[in-house]
């Protein structure tokens, strides 16, 4: 399912924080990666250039060392120009299944994650992201490096649309691959229920707890995995990030699209407001924009 992955490389101590969590993905299958670094336009002339070029260069050797280790298969490049178009054309054109890159931790109103790379990248996707959650206390990210697992639990939420479907099957495939904890998780609306539809919410409760006992079902049937069904009442963002600190989730699994492509743009969608605020790493599912 992942086998290819393409990560984009920083020159920072927490790039390599992120390489240590690759660790546990590649039981998904993983087998080849590609690390690249994306050297901006506007900070290059013809002076320096090929100064930044051999710094990139000997850095993406590092990472590379640290990833042929963890059993990779690595290839490195340099490429000039914006990351949030680099990594998605490679990504598409050389038929890369996921693309990796790190996430800050940051305050609770998202500044850092609002204008920095991982929002541009998920933004523009045509392919999985794999953001991961980078640490910024020294010691904390030591911590990390020494016992990262991502797929130790799975947070799949659902709002059974159509995208929603399609990331259910990659949540089934993972967990044919090995993933042994799963948590299952619709949040029912609480702004559409209780101002339109409150005399039918045990009808809602009833039929959303029917799906997911469904898709517990579908899920223990494929492999040894203790799966957990979670149907909160309230605003689906606030109520996902609540999951993920209170069930110590490793990783949300969600598609990054699902009502409506011009609602997640200009509105922010459910998996962007997770994705600025939870505190674990996510895998972003993106549905088909043609």
């Amino acid at each position: 399912m992942f086998s290819r992955i393409v990560i984009a490389s920083e020159m920072s101590p927490a790039a390599f924080n992120m390489l240590h969590c690759l660790e546990s993905v590649k039981e998904l299958g993983v087998k080849e990666s590609l690390l690249l670094q994306c050297l901006s336009p506007y900070d290059l002339d013809s002076r320096i250039s090929s100064f930044y070029t051999a710094v990139a260069e000997a850095n993406l050797n590092e990472q590379k060392v640290l990833l042929e280790k963890m059993g990779y298969l690595v290839n490195t490049r340099v490429v000039t120009g914006h990351i949030k178009n680099e990594i998605n054309r490679i990504a598409v054109q050389e038929d890369y299944s996921m693309m990796v890159v790190g996430a800050p931790e940051h305050s609770m109103v998202g500044e850092v994650f609002f204008g920095g790379t991982a929002h541009e990248v998920i933004l523009h996707a045509q392919k999985p992201v794999l953001l991961i959650r980078i640490v910024n206390e020294p010691e904390a990210r030591l911590k990390l490096m020494k016992s990262c697992n991502l797929i130790e639990h799975i947070l799949f939420p659902t709002d059974f649309s159509e995208n929603a479907q399609k990331t259910f099957e990659v949540v089934k495939k993972m967990v044919t691959d090995g993933v042994k904890k799963v948590t299952l998780m619709h949040v029912i609306d609480k702004a559409v229920v209780e101002p339109y539809l409150k005399e039918s919410l045990s009808d809602f409760i009833r039929l959303d707890n029917t799906r997911l006992q469904a898709m517990k079902v579908e899920l223990q049937s494929i492999g040894d995995v203790e799966v957990d069904v979670q149907l909160p009442i309230g605003l689906p963002a606030g109520e996902i990030i609540k999951a993920v600190q209170e069930n110590n989730i490793s990783m949300v699994v969600m598609g990054s699209q699902g009502r409506g492509f011009l609602n997640e743009v200009f509105l922010g969608s459910v998996s962007h407001q997770v994705a600025r605020h939870s505190s674990s790493s996510m895998l972003l599912i993106p549905a088909n924009r043609e």
